[in-house]
């Protein structure tokens, strides 16, 4: 948000350089990230943080310099000529609810044109598009206090009466963007006795607007509930700077004051005169409970005692009231709620840099957490197989939930944005966007994992498992500079899953293809299941699932489910020095149905518990030319060796003929 120290001055008599301004507003945590111009033109880029719409303007920042200086604050006094006669016009509140407060004055006899050069100034400077003097009444006074106004036509309002109500079945209602717009039910609108003239909170309709024709106006504003703004900004897909404060909380009883301030600027310089007084409907009132606030609790919470004469002009300044041990909390700070709040308040303006610099407290020890050493050794494991770790949000859209898990998701009440609705049911749809991210912005080459934990409702409770997520694409990692790059396999990824499940103990391994989700590819897809559970999943992304998010080369994912694997214990490492004696290998070449999966050769070989084997894999496997269909050749090599002596002939004929024995158990037929 762009400030102007000049604004600034107006409200309070600054002494103090620009510069050290700028640093003492950001020490009380209102930043200044950038300074811009010079001289009159000079303005603040500063960050204002969520939660503080009260400082959402030059007022608001200028009682901050209040406090910081101890100066006083100057009041914005309008000055109003009286009013004639008494303005035939009605509000109406129908729904307290939503529209807690309604305020308006009748101006009539008006003319529509530029502001005055000071006027159209400062709009410039804090980038508003100088309009014209109704409109930029509207603009000003809200860069200036902070709560949006709007101005109607008020010839083009019919009925003489203003009621704020929901929307009704089928009305529509065209906005000033020009965008006719299908009003949903829960839509709080601004209505005159036959229509819809303004969607509350957001944007004034087209019908309404102040154009050169206008002579006499209806000025408003209003408070708003909140949440019902959010929703309705978001259900049509608008964010405007009156929606953006009022979704945090405008100031109920700043409504007579913006009233009169946009007043007394279109008079200025617009001419025209009040018909009646200030129209102040209230359908309730915003009453802010008081805070208790012990100097006990701010001195065990700072660290020191802060003389209570300065805890009571901070306060003062800040716009509390403060009796005895309770703090009355003005209507602006809706922020403030709990007396941490109030001790946050004295130590930001009493200067944090006023604190000694002492260290905490400590009593105890430091506590790993019980599958801290787990945790350690996957990601060590996972940055030496070459992934980069990575971090997501904790929430994706529903479909996205719906797509890759059967969990039920659960929904968020108060949503960012309808792609982040519910908390992540699956690792699987954050890794496949920050792959595609990474493939649109042409690193073709990408290895990344994510830890971290998922979510499902499950009745009233909702359940948090730790899973880890791994995504691969583009050229597979060389065994050395020799070897010429190729794709990325669903076998690499095959690998160093088994990798992983290495640093566990287990009795068994194996991987099988049953039931296969449906976002992965059908043959290019395992589970991986250890001592009898499945404790990981991988394979290639379905192309279909690819295809709808462009993505245009092979994507593979695993996903392990640690609240599973943890349940295994760390596998000890244990140093074996190499044996001094050659090892002998022996080929097996064997007929097999298809049926018959690798996993149970192996299987089958290391039920014969021979203790010199070293290793037993495949070296080549057919199919077709001479071998019979619905079968395969596989070439099998057994290597054996002895830590203690050199192996004799006789030995490695009969573990030999074990192994063919076993083999052919199984079904297969040994070749010559």
């Amino acid at each position: 948000m762009k400030i102007s120290p000049t604004w600034l001055r107006e409200f309070v008599d600054l002494q103090v350089e620009t510069k050290q301004l700028a640093e003492d507003l950001t020490a009380a945590g209102l930043g200044v990230e950038l300074i811009a111009g010079v001289g009159d033109s000079l303005v603040f880029d500063m960050e204002i943080t969520t939660n503080r719409v009260d400082a959402m303007n030059h007022y608001g920042v200028a009682r901050e310099c209040s406090a910081i200086y101890d100066l006083d604050l100057k009041p914005i006094e309008p000055k109003l000529p009286a009013a004639k006669g008494k303005a035939k016009f009605a509000i109406e509140l129908p729904d307290p609810q939503g529209c807690a407060r309604y305020t308006a004055q009748i101006i009539r006899g008006m003319k529509i044109q530029p502001s005055l050069p000071r006027i159209a100034r400062r709009l410039e400077m804090v980038a508003a598009r100088p309009i014209n003097n109704g409109v930029d009444a509207s603009n000003y006074t809200l860069i200036e206090m902070g709560h949006p106004t709007h101005a109607f036509d008020l010839d083009t309002l019919e009925g003489g009466k203003i009621i704020v109500r929901r929307a009704r079945a089928g009305e529509t209602l065209k906005t000033l963007d020009g965008v006719e717009r299908k009003l949903h039910p829960d839509d709080l609108v601004i209505a005159d006795a036959v229509k819809p003239v303004a969607l509350a909170g957001v944007m004034g309709g087209f019908d309404t607007m102040i154009t050169e024709r206008t002579r006499n106006i209806l000025i408003e504003s209003a408070w708003f509930d909140p949440v019902s703004i959010r929703l309705t900004a978001r259900r049509h897909g608008m964010h405007t700077d009156a929606s953006h404060r009022f979704e945090r909380g405008a100031d109920w009883g700043a409504t007579p004051q913006a009233c009169r301030r946009v007043a007394q600027l279109i008079l200025e310089t617009g001419g025209g005169k009040l018909e009646g007084g200030l129209m102040d409907a209230i359908g309730r009132r915003i009453a802010r409970p008081p805070v208790r606030l012990r100097r006990s609790e701010a001195r065990r919470i700072l660290g020191q005692d802060i003389p209570q004469r300065d805890v009571r002009r901070i306060l003062r300044r800040l716009g509390f009231e403060a009796s005895k041990q309770t703090v009355h909390i003005p209507s602006w700070r809706l922020d403030v709620e709990r007396e941490i709040d109030l001790i946050e308040e004295i130590a930001r303006i009493y200067g944090y840099n006023r604190f000694p610099n002492t260290l905490p407290a400590f009593a105890g020890a430091v506590i790993e957490t019980p599958d801290a050493s787990k945790d350690a050794a996957l990601r060590t494991a996972l940055l030496a197989l070459g992934y980069h770790e990575a971090v997501s949000l904790s929430f994706v859209s529903l479909a996205e939930a719906q797509q890759f898990s059967t969990a039920p998701p659960v929904a968020l009440e108060n949503p960012i944005s309808e792609d982040a609705a519910v908390m992540r049911t699956s690792l699987v749809p954050s890794m496949v966007n920050m792959l595609a991210y990474n493939l649109n912005r042409g690193v073709n080459d990408v290895r990344l994992f994510e830890a971290g934990n998922v979510y499902e409702l499950a009745g009233a409770s909702t359940p948090e498992r730790k899973q880890i997520a791994i995504g691969a694409t583009g050229q597979a990692i060389a065994a050395d500079v020799h070897q010429q790059g190729r794709a990325d396999s669903f076998f690499d990824l095959k690998g160093d899953i088994e990798t992983l499940l290495a640093k566990f103990r287990h009795n068994s391994l194996y991987f099988d293809a049953n039931n296969a989700p449906a976002y992965y590819h059908p043959y290019r897809y395992a589970r991986a299941v250890l001592d009898g559970g499945m404790v990981a999943r991988l394979g290639q992304l379905h192309p279909e699932v690819a295809t709808a998010r462009k993505l245009r080369q092979d994507v593979y994912l695993a996903e392990i489910y640690l609240d599973r694997l943890y349940r295994q214990g760390l596998r000890p490492v244990r140093y074996q020095p190499i044996s001094r004696y050659p090892a002998v290998d022996r080929d097996f070449s064997f007929l097999f149905e298809n049926a018959i999966t690798f996993e149970r050769i192996r299987a089958a070989v290391e039920t014969l518990r021979i203790a010199e084997l070293r290793s037993f894999w495949p070296v080549e496997i057919f199919r077709g030319g001479t071998v019979p269909a619905g079968q395969y050749s596989v070439l099998v090599r057994a290597e054996f060796q002895s830590v203690e002596r050199t192996l004799r002939d006789d030995e490695v004929a009969l573990w030999a003929s074990r192994i063919i024995a076993a083999l052919k158990a199984l079904g297969g037929a040994q070749r010559a």
